[in-house]
């Protein structure tokens, strides 16, 4: 890369954040690398945000295992409990747009830290909850932080790594959901079979605070992005995050010297959130968020009811429910089914990792929307089954759908959310994503208990097979391909070419 600018170039001479991290040395010594290394600090992030994730799926998943539980000791009507369900998707709804979008303006570490003090106060106070609407109030504020990981999480790791790699590593951190989302499950139904109580799941969420006021020290010592600094025109301070991001043994690169943009009226500190929809940004919105809403609209109502699906399947839904015993055996008998689903979502991430940076964003999206579809078609097949067919249809319909949605919208919507606007708008445009996302799961979660009793399970899980094939349909539509842009292109070129690697002596 030629140190002089251009004529009419709006920098001065030197490398952007991206062309440091995307550098591949060649050492003094003539050693060369095959590929561009991760640091210590690298990695100290990407496990950091991988944290978030891991708490969002254990903490939302396993409603499927309290909800039953709370609803039995608070005494819940149908709708309270829908409510109880709905809270945290609710919060996570808000918390994407309220606080991920305050990023670009605090700052990605600020707000990274912020989340998990938010998460770690309402956790606390879910444990001791006396009432049906403190409850709902602290699963709400849970679902905030949460929320605010999505596009916070994302960014810092998306920000701070190789563009090659990006794919793979956001989806690495981002599978820490699936995993969370099998733990919750499984810690549900250990802490049922070693205490079968009703007020059990005050211990289930109460696993989940050690380890997050951990995280949240943990998060106090890391770099703040350096892309984020450089929009803000904090030059200075980009150049030492840059630094501190790259410290490697021997040093390299020796000296950071950051191009200067010249701020103009599209600077970070001028973007409001309409910016999401003027001509610049109108297609990435529309991309970003439209499939995220189709996905989720079927990726929460069956991971979180799986259970109780499950459970009426065995004969032991809440019709076969006598007393609180009934309760607690149900409970650790469709949880452990439940486990054996939610298990195809780590094995569906896996997938998508190893794939998304080569076969491309898009191609998975649309193939994983359409395998949803037969997944869930496969599921509707079990209404006419009796017997063991019925359970099987069940798990073999929800196990293909965890699969498919995990290899591709459910880990691509995520991935591209992140990806697809410029720095300046980064954090909105990931959030607001992901807030219309939490709108289906909301509708879906609150809506689900209901819908099964008046449309019943046929008409249900009919219509998201139709809300996955129009995610695929969209997707092609209005489909943005990411795989190994580099970030500081996003938004500054009409194409974004992948960019070739280059060498650099140290």
């Amino acid at each position: 890369m030629s140190d002089i600018a251009e004529p009419g170039s709006s920098k001065i001479p030197g490398k952007t954040v991206q062309e440091y991290i995307d550098e591949l040395p060649v050492w003094s010594d003539g050693t060369t690398l095959k590929s561009t290394p991760m640091t210590g600090m690298q990695w100290r992030i990407w496990s950091l945000a991988a944290s978030g994730k891991f708490f969002e799926g254990f903490v939302v998943f396993m409603g499927g295992v309290t909800v039953p539980l709370i609803t039995r000791e608070f005494g819940l009507s149908a709708s309270e409990s829908g409510l109880v369900t709905s809270a945290s998707l609710a919060g996570i709804l808000v918390g994407t747009i309220l606080l991920g979008g305050l990023s670009d303006y605090f700052g990605r570490k600020r707000m990274f830290i912020a989340e998990m003090i938010i998460f770690c106060l309402f956790l606390a106070l879910l444990i001791m909850v006396g009432s049906f609407w403190s409850l709902v109030i602290c699963l709400f504020g849970i679902g905030m932080a949460l929320g605010c990981d999505y596009p916070t999480a994302h960014m810092i790791i998306s920000e701070s790594i190789p563009s090659v790699s990006r794919g793979r590593l956001v989806l690495g951190a981002f599978a820490f959901q699936a995993v969370g989302a099998m733990s919750g499950i499984a810690v549900g139904a250990l802490v049922l079979m070693l205490y079968p109580d009703i007020d059990a799941w005050r211990w289930m969420y109460a696993t989940a605070l050690v380890p997050a006021v951990v995280i949240t020290i943990g998060r106090f010592f890391i770099p703040e992005s350096a892309n984020w600094l450089i929009v803000r025109g904090a030059h200075d301070h980009a150049e030492k995050a840059v630094t501190r991001l790259l410290h490697r043994t021997p040093r390299y690169p020796q000296k950071v010297e950051l191009t200067r943009h010249v701020i103009d009226e599209h600077s970070a500190s001028k973007q409001s959130f309409f910016a999401l929809f003027d001509s610049k940004n109108l297609r990435a919105t529309i991309f970003s968020s439209a499939p995220w809403l189709f996905q989720d609209l079927g990726t929460y109502g069956i991971g979180v009811f799986t259970p109780t699906l499950i459970a009426a399947a065995l004969g032991s839904g809440p019709d076969k429910i006598r007393s609180p015993a009934d309760l607690i055996a149900s409970g650790i008998h469709s949880a452990q089914a439940a486990a054996l689903t939610t298990s195809l979502l780590i094995v569906g991430i896996i997938f998508a990792i190893g794939l998304s940076d080569s076969l491309g964003r898009i191609k998975l999206q649309i193939f994983g929307f359409l395998g949803c579809a037969v997944g869930l078609g496969i599921a509707s097949l079990s209404i006419d089954a009796t017997g063991s067919t019925k359970l099987y249809l069940i798990m073999a319909g929800v196990m293909l759908f965890n699969f498919m949605t995990n290899i591709g919208p459910n880990a691509q919507t995520y991935l591209l959310a992140g990806e697809v606007f410029p720095t300046e708008v980064r954090g909105m445009g990931a959030g607001f994503a992901a807030m219309i996302g939490k709108v289906g799961a909301v509708a879906t979660t609150y809506g689900f208990p209901i819908l099964l009793a008046s449309i019943g399970t046929r008409s249900l899980l009919y219509a998201l097979v139709i809300s996955s094939v129009l995610g695929a349909i969209v997707t092609w539509v209005y489909r943005i391909e990411t795989t190994g842009v580099n970030l500081d292109r996003i938004g500054r070129e009409p194409e974004a070419e992948i960019p070739q690697t280059k060498k650099v002596a140290a």
